[in-house]
């Protein structure tokens, strides 16, 4: 699964820019213009700043798909405000210093309206002052993360901690067991996660058995398999990340961790990392996202969604919760309707209107701004990965609230 990330330029170029009419103006850099100009006013400029190469490419060419396939038709609905909507998108490459080079050209030479973007916790504190402090621009991140990220002007349309633990842990405990093991990538998103998680596991009766941090390079995870085994170890809570987690995932499998009743629970989890093992290596895997592709059974417009989504961008970039596609159609959707009610683009006005902005649909159901915290609330869903899919085995009763800010 993981080949398709080591993209190149000329790989990218052929597979992203030439296919969908993305136009390169520098290495990193394309603009996607509207088929229909307003001369009087010219275009609004939406800035996409993700890991088109790197690592997280997967991730970050689903986002800038989605972010396409919203503008087109934002467009095609007659602009906003009578002017089409120009899109520039930069390469973040999974690198903070290219990133910071990047964005301000978003910035400075592009002169965008607003910013949405990054993926990883680090990304965004890397690429947040460029955006908002000193090139004085509305930035929306789209990514599940760790909270505590409360900057004016910036605002945040993916899970919070406690939109994927409050209930999520609970059915864990009950379908799973007390005992708990937190094995983690060493960085910003697993320490602070696991802060609140443990937290949430000692309220509800359970134990946090050990708590460990790994280079994120690591792929023997021998000592911790057997940690975890010697221990009677019930739930691996587990925030290791790509390259080790689907060595970790294997070692835990094959040590007989599924097969003697223990649960794996991943909160980043969905269709995209599901193909990073053989299905019976994470079978009765566990996470908790905001929307999960079997929905498109049941709700009608994550169905039309899906499709359109599919019909236009076929391949190995899936839409999905754990990549941030879903809080990237969320934030531009939520953003669309400030700019309707401020009537004007200017930072100010789309802030003030975006702090409690609503959106009646999108992934995995409606949305809305939480006013004065900058955080959104949205529906919850965990499920189980069953043969290689996931099946809906709980589900938040209405918006859940991300209590941050």
């Amino acid at each position: 699964m993981f080949d398709r990330t080591n993209l190149t330029r000329r790989r990218f170029m052929s597979n992203f820019a030439f296919a969908t009419g993305a136009l390169a103006t520098g290495v990193g850099s394309w603009v996607v213009r509207p088929d229909w100009a307003n001369a009087a006013e010219g275009p609004i400029k939406v800035g996409i700043a993700t890991d088109l190469t790197g690592p997280i490419a997967y991730a970050g060419n689903a986002d800038a798909n989605v972010a396409k396939m919203v503008i087109k038709e934002i467009n095609a609905g007659g602009g906003l405000l009578g002017r089409p909507l120009e899109l520039y998108i930069e390469d973040t490459a999974s690198n903070e210093s290219v990133a910071v080079g990047n964005v301000r050209k978003l910035i400075q030479r592009d002169k965008v309206d607003m910013v949405l973007g990054g993926i990883t916790s680090s990304m965004r504190n890397a690429i947040k002052d460029p955006i908002v402090a000193r090139g004085k621009t509305l930035y929306i991140y789209p990514q599940l993360y760790e909270g505590k990220e409360c900057t004016p002007y910036l605002f945040c349309t993916g899970p919070t901690p406690a939109q994927q633990c409050d209930t999520f842990i609970p059915w864990l405990i009950k379908n799973g067991g007390k005992k708990f093991a937190l094995p983690s990538a060493n960085y910003v998103w697993p320490h602070t996660l696991n802060v609140y998680a443990r937290k949430v596991i000692e309220s509800n009766g359970g134990e946090v058995v050990f708590e460990e941090y790994y280079p994120l390079d690591q792929v023997d995870f021998s000592a911790t398999v057997n940690r975890v085994i010697s221990n009677k170890v019930d739930v691996v809570f587990n925030t290791v990340i790509p390259p080790g987690v689907g060595p970790f995932f294997k070692q835990l499998y094959e040590a007989g961790f599924l097969k003697n009743g223990g649960r794996l629970a991943c909160v980043y989890y969905d269709e995209n990392t599901l193909n990073i093992n053989q299905a019976n290596e994470i079978e009765g895997l566990a996470s908790c996202l905001d929307y999960f592709k079997v929905l498109t059974k049941e709700d009608p417009f994550d169905a039309k969604l899906q499709a359109a989504y599919e019909k236009d961008f076929p391949g190995n970039f899936l839409f999905a919760a754990g990549s941030a596609a879903t809080g990237t159609y969320r934030g531009l959707k939520l953003w669309e309707a400030a700019v309707k009610e401020a009537g004007k683009v200017d930072r100010d006005s789309v802030a003030a209107a975006l702090d409690h902005a609503k959106i009646a649909e999108g992934p995995g159901g409606p949305a809305e701004m939480v006013p004065g915290k900058r955080h959104c609330k949205m529906k919850m869903y965990t499920a189980v990965a069953k043969g290689g899919n996931y099946e809906i085995v709980a589900r938040s009763d209405g918006l859940v609230d991300p209590k941050e800010c």
